[in-house]
């Protein structure tokens, strides 16, 4: 059937931010910060116009082999949003989690991680941040062990989404066309748009273009 509406559950991998700095001669790090400012402008397009839950990939398991002054600058980046920027969404009845493993934080930012994470809202926005699809589901089968056979829905409830819709959408910008271990589990019937546009440069226009492709989409789950 076709879907004739907004999306309950958009993910979105952020790619390109790296290369949309290099393109202009600026360190990387100065494309991590502009995409950090595009966080913001399609979150609130998103959810003003319905969505309910948003998932944004931000730093993945494999992310940690990147040199570690980008690595360093992104844990700074994603601690300050997390204090400058994640207050905001509490106000606007947003709820905030985080989908990774955060013992690698400091204490502080697990601190904030497990406050916001407290807050219910019918609206939730969701960074994946030092978090791997396959990892998430290891996770999962691990609380497992003791049982000799395990049902979908029970995996499903052992996942970090447990509480959530899988994802209507996903998107990744920047021009690659993979899925770059997110979300394995939730995304087999999503409907996937890979776009060249760097992620700073993702407009809500280019985003519009794809949920109005999306409200027209034969959604048959395996049927005919």
């Amino acid at each position: 059937m076709k879907s004739n509406a907004i999306p309950k559950h958009v993910a979105i991998i952020m790619d390109g931010n790296g290369r949309w700095a290099e393109k202009r001669s600026l360190p990387r790090s100065v494309g991590h910060i502009a995409g950090v400012k595009n966080i913001d402008i399609i979150t609130d397009y998103l959810f003003n116009l319905g969505v309910n839950t948003l998932t944004l990939f931000a730093f993945s398991t494999e992310n940690w082999n990147r040199p570690i002054n980008e690595v360093d600058g992104l844990l700074l980046l994603f601690k300050n949003y997390l204090i400058e920027k994640v207050p905001d969404l509490i106000k606007k009845n947003i709820g905030f989690n985080v989908f990774g493993d955060i013992s690698f934080f400091d204490e502080e930012t697990q601190s904030l991680i497990q406050q916001y994470s407290l807050v219910n809202s019918d609206k939730c926005l969701n960074i994946c941040f030092n978090y791997g699809g396959r990892s998430e589901i290891i996770r999962a089968i691990n609380s497992f062990v003791d049982k000799s056979c395990v049902s979908e829905a029970e995996l499903r409830s052992a996942l970090y989404t447990k509480n959530l819709p899988d994802p209507d959408v996903l998107i990744r910008t920047g021009g690659e066309h993979r899925i770059s271990n997110f979300l394995l589990f939730q995304i087999a019937y999503s409907e996937i748009y890979f776009i060249d546009t760097l992620w700073p440069d993702f407009s809500t226009d280019e985003l519009q273009n794809i949920l109005n492709d999306y409200a027209i989409t034969d959604r048959r789950f395996g049927k005919i």
